[in-house]
């Protein structure tokens, strides 16, 4: 069954005409052309295809596209230019979390990047709003450190590796770090 659908995606809404099983993901992918959102396991375990809809982190690989008729989605490609995380200033072409995870070498072969970096984003903005993670001790808003860091974005896997660093990367983009230590250097926190 097919079905009318359109998606502001990175800010552009795009008519799509698909088949109800349609994933987000391949109706981004193959109908779309955007690529950041990556087909990691195509079962919601790995975080390589996190993109933002509605300004929350979603697994587009578990999401139909017929869902997200209307919807506001933004990937990786759709953050320096635009407006996710809204307020948030663009810095020389690149989104904050962006800049961070450059300066702190967050990153190796490359293909859960464009994951890891939207759902710092999405980790980020539900920090800033509040919510407690499974690590968060007591009531009141929480503590941004490497424990509360690391819980955030366990659903994200890195074969690399490069969770230290990928760790300081979202420190340093709430700016829980200062702008000193950079690529290869571990920074308590």
């Amino acid at each position: 069954m097919q079905r009318e659908i359109t998606v502001r995606v990175d800010g552009t809404a795009r008519p799509l005409t698909v088949d109800t099983r349609t994933t987000l993901l391949d109706a981004l992918r193959e109908r779309l052309g955007i690529t950041s959102p990556k087909k990691g396991c195509d079962h919601g375990q790995c975080g390589a295809c996190t993109v933002l809809s509605g300004g929350r982190r979603m697994l587009s690989c578990l999401t139909l596209a017929v869902t997200q008729d209307g919807a506001d989605v933004v990937t990786a490609e759709g953050l320096a230019p635009g407006a996710a995380g809204a307020g948030q200033q663009v810095e020389g072409g690149l989104h904050p979390v962006q800049r961070a995870f450059v300066d702190c070498d967050a990153l190796q072969c490359g293909y859960c990047t464009p994951g890891q970096v939207v759902s710092a984003v999405g980790a980020l903005d539900e920090f800033a709003a509040g919510w407690p993670s499974a690590v968060t001790e007591g009531p009141g808003a929480p503590g941004l450190d490497r424990a509360e860091v690391a819980e955030r974005m366990s659903g994200n896997l890195c074969r690399c590796a490069a969770y230290v660093n990928i760790v300081t990367a979202v420190l340093r983009a709430a700016g829980a770090l200062p702008a000193g230590p950079t690529a290869g250097q571990e920074v308590d926190g």
